[in-house]
This record gives structure tokens, C-alpha cells and sequence, in this order.
């Protein structure tokens, strides 16, 4: 716990600074310099780049997001109709006018399986991944906190770090937090989950005393000040300063989307699109479907604000939502894309319209699927049930080569047309983006599996440059 109070005795307490289990998703008193010292090892093998993992939970329709099929009869075709995007001859259904708009910006993957219609959490957590959510493996080569700034390397983002009265996450179909084998350490750091390492990121002053902006700032230069007139800092620890003079210097501001304009908070704020009284209450899912509205736009620019200051890998996913059997649970498809495919594709506009204006299209890529896809066929309620045999894939951003669809489906888009992409080659187009492949292999300490994993698959063709 890290606690600051003002140091001046006429405002009261004297105790300025208390530092004892500092842990920014792992960060404790010892280990800012240990990963400095891991990230200068594998320096050569780091490339300037983050990835936000977007993930579908529930599995979305290959059909009614970016593979229409409205030549096929009905009830095999898009539920939502079609729309025409601006690469020539592709269109996306129709609740995504926005992101058809900037097909352009995107690579859609149209022969991606996953392997089976299961719910779970694969491809995030999955044997590809040793078990580890992604972000864990590359937690595992860098270490758990930027050398710099301090920042977790490795966030998962849930509905409760942005919307207090969300629920809880998802964890009955598996542990996004997962680190697998790779140790505790480089678990993914989760905001909002009011657990101790969420408490160690409070700063904790006397809040009847700071009442606006202006008084925290001016507070904290107090502290500054004080602090180095009394000469207290002096009798802590290296380590301990860089644990001061990283929480006071602005980790903390990384998770708080206030610093960003009115404009760019509404023009990534889903909330708007849907009143929870909008959403039929028929439903046992309606909290999920009001939880997705009213906290992806935001959980996006979050992860935004995080990659910017260091983090190397962000997982964002809603409350199980992308289910849509049309049963006691779940809408079907037509009204569940309402709920579900309005907010994706406002939200995820914004994000790749705000990533390309700020210059981080090269610094950023962000991944958005899925554990599975749907059945080719609407069943008799109007919905589709579970199938892993194709599911949808986005990618944006990353340096990569967008303005593209990779492989075709089969006309019912039930399955590959080709040669199908699969988990491996998803995992290894993330790891190709994120490290120098062939001089992580030369980096000493990490551990075989995991190397093992660099070379398992190839990349998804055409994507990386010069491939």
C-alpha cells in the first residue's frame, strides 16, 4: 500500500509516505529494478508495439458480422442484411455501418476456425498458449512492469474497471488471469477488481481536503516538495524512491479516463446507444447485454491510454454477451445484434479512428474475436447455436496490412473454402508483432515451451510485411 499525506502539520496528520506491499499487477518493492534487469536481456528481442485483445465472450456469427452470405437462401443468410463496405465487392452486416466504412483500416480473416463450438476462453487461454492468457507470455520475456514507467505490462480490462455497478467478470467458463505455468507473477493485473493489488493503486490522501483537480495537483507538488526539503525520501531504499517517484509521477493517471477530453470520452461512450430499459428484460442475459453497452466504448479507450504508457498487452471483453441461441438466456440473432453489434461497432470505430489519428497504427494492433463462431443455419427461435468449425476475426492497426479479407468460406459460411487459419497461426502472428523472433530465442532464461510457441505455426499469410 502506497498512502501520501501532506507533510505540512497545519493540515493535519504528519505521516506524508507509507510504503510497504506496492503491487502494480506484481510490482513490489524489489521488482521495478528485477524487470528492469529482464526487459535489458531481451532488449533486441522487444519490438515497439502493444496488442489489445478484444474478446467476443459467448462466440459471435461469422454471418452477421463480416461474412454476410446474402446470396444464400434465407435463414442461412445475414439476419441483418449487408452492407458495403469501402473495399469494393466486401460487405459487413448490416448493424456495422461505421466499421464498413473503414474496411479499409481493418484485415478480416473469413477462414478462421477455432476448433470447436465449446464456451470457454480460447483463444486468450488456451494449450496454444500454455494455458497462459496471452499477455502472460508476453509478461514472461519483458516482466511484469514497464522498466520505465512502472506500468503492468499485462491488464485485463472487465465492465467493473470503467462502470462500478457492472457485474462481476465472467470466470465459470474459464480464468482470463490465467499465467499457466509461467508463475504468478505475470498474471494479467485487473483493475476494478477490488482486490489488494487494486487498493496498492489508490493514492490514498485526506479527501476532505482535495476537493478538485487543481488542489490534488497542487497536493501532490506539495508532497514533492516536502519531501525533498525534509530529506525523509533519503532514508528509503533505491527501489523505494523509484516506487515513490513512479506512483506520484502518473502510473495512476494511465487508469483514469478523466484525463482524456469531454469529446473523445463521448465519442467512445457506448452507453448512449441503448437505455437498459431498451433491452427486454425476457432475457436471464439482460445485465450482461447492459453491462457490454455501457462499458466498450470505454474499456476501448482505456486500453488505449494503457498501451500508450507502456503496457504491452491489454485483454478487454464485456460480460458473456455474444451468445445468441434465442433461448430462456439469450436473444436471438437479430435483436442480439442490437445489443451487441450496435455497441462493437460504434466502440470499435472510434478506436481505429482515434488510433490512426494520433499515429499509433504502427504501435498498436488489436485483435478482435471470438471462441467460436455460430451454425450456418438460423435455428426455429431465430437464433444460432454453438459452431467451431469458422468464426469470425478482425485485426487493426499493428503496422500490419490492412484493407484486406484472408480466405474465403464455403457458401453457407460453415467452414473454410481453403485451407483454414487456426489458433496457432493467430497466437503467432501476435508473438511475430510483439518480439524479434529470432533473437528471443537467444534470450537466456526463457523458458522452452515457450520458445516452442515462436515457431509452432506460421503467421497469418499476408499480414506481416514483406510476407
Amino acid at each position: 500500500m502506497l498512502s501520501l499525506w501532506d507533510h505540512d502539520a497545519r493540515l493535519g496528520r504528519r505521516e506524508f509516505l507509507r510504503v510497504g506491499g506496492l503491487g502494480l499487477g506484481g510490482l513490489q518493492l524489489t521488482s521495478l529494478l528485477q524487470g528492469r534487469a529482464q526487459a535489458a536481456e531481451a532488449t533486441h528481442a522487444v519490438k515497439d508495439m502493444s496488442v489489445i485483445f478484444l474478446f467476443l465472450h459467448g462466440g459471435p456469427s461469422q454471418t452477421e458480422t463480416f461474412d454476410p452470405k446474402m446470396t444464400a437462401p434465407v435463414g442461412i443468410q445475414s439476419a441483418t442484411g449487408e452492407l458495403q463496405t469501402s473495399i469494393p465487392g466486401v460487405t459487413f452486416g448490416g448493424t456495422f455501418p461505421r466499421l464498413a466504412h473503414l474496411a479499409d483500416k481493418l484485415a478480416i480473416v473469413r477462414s478462421f476456425q477455432t476448433g470447436d463450438g465449446n464456451h470457454d476462453i480460447k483463444p486468450i487461454v488456451c494449450r496454444q498458449t500454455l494455458n497462459a492468457n496471452i499477455g502472460s507470455l508476453y509478461a514472461r520475456v519483458v516482466g511484469a512492469n514497464h522498466p520505465q514507467s512502472g506500468i503492468p505490462t499485462n491488464v485485463a480490462l472487465f465492465p467493473k474497471a470503467v462502470v462500478d455497478a457492472a457485474q462481476p467478470a465472467t470466470t465459470s467458463f474459464g480464468d482470463f488471469t490465467s499465467a499457466g505455468t509461467l508463475g504468478g507473477g505475470n498474471r494479467p493485473f485487473v483493475p476494478g477488481a477490488q482486490g489488494e493489488a487494486q487498493e496498492n493503486m489508490r493514492l490514498q490522501f485526506d479527501r476532505t481536503r482535495l476537493d478538485d483537480r487543481r488542489l490534488l495537483l497542487s497536493r501532490i507538488d506539495t508532497i514533492r516538495r516536502s519531501v525533498d526539503q525534509s530529506g525523509a525520501i533519503n532514508g528509503l531504499d533505491r527501489v523505494q524512491q523509484q516506487a515513490f517517484d513512479t506512483i506520484v509521477g502518473g502510473v495512476a493517471d494511465a487508469f483514469d479516463l478523466s484525463k482524456e477530453s469531454p469529446e473523445t470520452i463521448r465519442r467512445y461512450d457506448t452507453a448512449p446507444l441503448l437505455k437498459p430499459e431498451d433491452i427486454d428484460h425476457k432475457w436471464n442475459n439482460h445485465q450482461n447485454y447492459v453491462d457490454n453497452v455501457q462499458s466498450l466504448g470505454k474499456l476501448l479507450l482505456l486500453a488505449r491510454r494503457l498501451c500508450e504508457s507502456g503496457c504491452g498487452f491489454v485483454t478487454v471483453t464485456t460480460n458473456f454477451v455474444w451468445d445468441m441461441h434465442s433461448d430462456v438466456n439469450n436473444a436471438g440473432v437479430e435483436e442480439g445484434m442490437r445489443y451487441m453489434g450496435m455497441p462493437l461497432d460504434y466502440a470499435l470505430s472510434a478506436f481505429v479512428e482515434d488510433l490512426y489519428e494520433r499515429g499509433l497504427d504502427k504501435k498498436i494492433m488489436l485483435v478482435a474475436c471470438g471462441e467460436m463462431g455460430r451454425t450456418p443455419r438460423i435455428n426455429s427461435n431465430g437464433g444460432r447455436d454453438h459452431w467451431g468449425s469458422l468464426a469470425p476475426l478482425l485485426i487493426t492497426g499493428g503496422g500490419l496490412n490492412m484493407g484486406q479479407v484472408i480466405g474465403n468460406s464455403t457458401r453457407d459460411a460453415g467452414e473454410p473454402a481453403g485451407n483454414p487459419l487456426r489458433i496457432p497461426n493467430l497466437v503467432s502472428t501476435i508473438l511475430h508483432s510483439v518480439f524479434d523472433i529470432g533473437q528471443l530465442r537467444l534470450v537466456p532464461g526463457i523458458p522452452r515451451e515457450l520458445t516452442q510457441q515462436l515457431v509452432a505455426a506460421e503467421p497469418i499469410p499476408g499480414l506481416i510485411q514483406g510476407t
